[in-house]
């Protein structure tokens, strides 16, 4: 895959009908590493992860791998953004375990979470004086999708993940720090279980080259998984994108 583009699942199982296209020995991670450039971790959402077990992950890896890892829902949900600079100390100490395969940070919020500029831009500040490399935000409420939220966020050099299924108008695209695009594809109609078609592969693919020719930082993660229909058209979109950028 080329540099500017990491194409990946949210995890890494093999479903057991794509596990002969993904040919090797050892764990599942280290199977999944050999075939594609990235992965989204999102348990470290749900629970802690030791410093030791993301160095054991980043051991696992080729050197070019790179990890995202999804912030604590402690941060996002409990806390909405308020108060918890001691919580992003902790998760940081445990992730950059990681070392040079830390790729990116995603910060999911709950639909419930209206945009207040006070409250976004201490937060990311708080986390920018941590963390100075990539960095995405996933809202999911309307507010969050309106002139004042995308200046904040691409002031910070935060990008606006692109979600699929679309929730809100302007949805639609990426905005906020436009130098990096990151893509979450859920599922549709049925999200978590959806498979996409191949002509929105398709097209897809001939998106996210023009990005990269552009100079831009794709990130493009499935997380369809629950079906383990996320392998399998990660595993399309490659062959796709190969042939778009070849």
């Amino acid at each position: 895959m080329p540099g500017g583009c990491f194409l990946g699942c949210a995890g890494w199982s093999l479903p057991r009908d794509v596990q002969e296209r993904l040919p090797g020995e050892g764990k599942h991670l280290e199977r999944y590493a050999a075939r594609f450039p990235a992965a989204e971790i999102n348990s470290s959402f749900h629970r802690p992860h030791s410093r030791a077990t993301y160095e054991r992950w980043a051991a696992s890896v080729p050197p070019q791998f790179r990890f995202s890892v999804k912030l604590p829902r402690a941060i996002t949900h409990e806390r909405g953004l308020r108060d918890c600079e001691p919580l992003l100390d902790e998760f940081l100490a445990q992730a950059t375990g990681l070392g040079d395969r830390l790729g990116c940070l995603l910060v999911q919020l709950p639909p419930k979470l209206a945009f207040d500029a006070a409250v976004a831009g201490s937060f990311f500040d708080a986390l920018r004086r941590r963390w100075l490399g990539a960095l995405a935000a996933e809202p999911r409420h309307a507010t969050w999708f309106d002139a004042p939220a995308n200046a904040l966020l691409a002031q910070r050099h935060v990008a606006r993940v692109l979600a699929d299924p679309v929730r809100h108008a302007g949805g639609e695209r990426p905005a906020g720090w436009t130098a990096l695009t990151y893509l979450r594809l859920h599922g549709s109609p049925r999200t978590y279980y959806s498979s996409y078609g191949d002509d929105v592969l398709a097209a897809l693919a001939l998106r996210i080259g023009l990005a990269v020719r552009e100079n831009q930082t794709v990130w493009c993660i499935f997380d369809n998984t629950a079906s383990g229909a996320a392998t399998r058209d990660a595993l399309v979109l490659q062959r796709l994108l190969q042939q778009e950028l070849a």
